[in-house]
């Protein structure tokens, strides 16, 4: 009888558990580059009342008999984020873009020349690099690229090639997956200027869709003439369940993350980046709202599990009066 106890109070835990993981999908329904969680149930250990046995066919044999189990309720199954596409808002501001795929940003403090074109998860960590799906981007004081929360937009900085001293001689490298490893990975700057001093004065800054960031000169002999940064750098990710949240809007790659590809061509399974969007949520309220019924639902019934029990006891003390 104290069976029926122990799996209301499962139930209970459990369900109160996924409440939890809706009330986060809901609070962050407007919260850019958020994915939905969401949680599944297991049964628990069992116990058998009857084994099982195999029936004898000789003379005088019985048939087999299947064994008769008492299950202890339920335990948590999983609880996995949902990395669809969240829709585009528009921003209308020159350094906000987001990623139309399954790509992400690579941000962090300051690493120059942090790496290679291939990564595993584990020296993806140790570079205290993190992953992003928030492309909420602004220039420091210093000229680097930095997002929201003050870290380093990583990708593959413009290359001075030309001879004229002009702002036409910056070119973004060629990075493709077959010439990528010639390249590495270090924080987008504006570029200097023909005195090899000052840097670039900036205003109306574009992404392109595949991460060419430029900007438009203010002042001086250039005037008006654009100059490009560099590329935005996208990773794929083997594994994205294998992805831990972190703080904000971060993720580091846990152990089951698989191997990290950093590129800085768009396109493709990475999928392009469209400049003046921000990627929202993927959270379906209808969906949020009918899993909180039937949560809510279950909830009363483990509950009235445990008020029945608690009145079947009741009856088998007051037996003796």
């Amino acid at each position: 009888m104290v069976k029926s106890m122990f799996s209301g109070v499962a139930g209970l835990r459990l369900h109160q558990q996924k409440m939890d993981v809706i009330g986060n999908n809901i609070a962050n329904v407007n919260t850019y580059g958020y994915k939905s969680y969401s949680t599944t149930f297991q049964d628990s250990m069992y116990m058998n009342a009857l084994n099982s046995s195999a029936g004898v066919t000789t003379n005088g044999g019985y048939g087999g008999v299947n064994a008769s189990q008492v299950g202890y309720g339920v335990k948590l199954g999983s609880i996995s984020a949902n990395f669809s596409q969240g829709g585009a808002s528009p921003t209308d501001r020159g350094l906000d873009c987001m990623i139309d795929g399954s790509g992400f940003f690579i941000v962090g403090p300051m690493k120059d020349g942090t790496g290679t074109s291939v990564v595993t998860n584990k020296t993806m960590a140790s570079s205290g690099l993190s992953l992003s799906r928030v492309g909420q981007f602004y220039v420091d004081s210093n000229g680097y690229l930095v997002d929201s929360q003050r870290n380093y937009v990583y990708g593959y900085p413009a290359q001075k090639t030309g001879n004229t001293g002009k702002a036409e001689d910056y070119t973004v490298p060629d990075t493709s997956v077959t010439n990528a490893e010639n390249y590495k990975l270090e924080p987008l700057r504006i570029p200097l200027q023909s005195n090899g001093k000052d840097r670039y004065e900036l205003q109306s800054y574009t992404i392109s869709q595949d991460g060419t960031i430029s900007g438009v000169i203010v002042g001086g002999d250039e005037a008006n003439k654009v100059v490009t940064l560099g590329k935005i750098a996208l990773a794929s990710v083997e594994n994205p369940d294998g992805l831990e949240k972190t703080v904000g809007f971060y993720y580091r790659p846990g152990d089951n993350a698989g191997t990290i590809v950093p590129q800085a061509t768009a396109g493709g399974q990475l999928g392009d980046i469209k400049g003046g969007y921000l990627e929202m949520a993927n959270v379906d309220l209808a969906k949020e709202f009918s899993d909180m019924i039937t949560t809510q639902r279950g909830f009363q019934a483990n509950s009235k599990i445990i008020t029945v029990t608690d009145e079947m006891l009741q009856e088998l003390v007051n037996m003796k009066r």
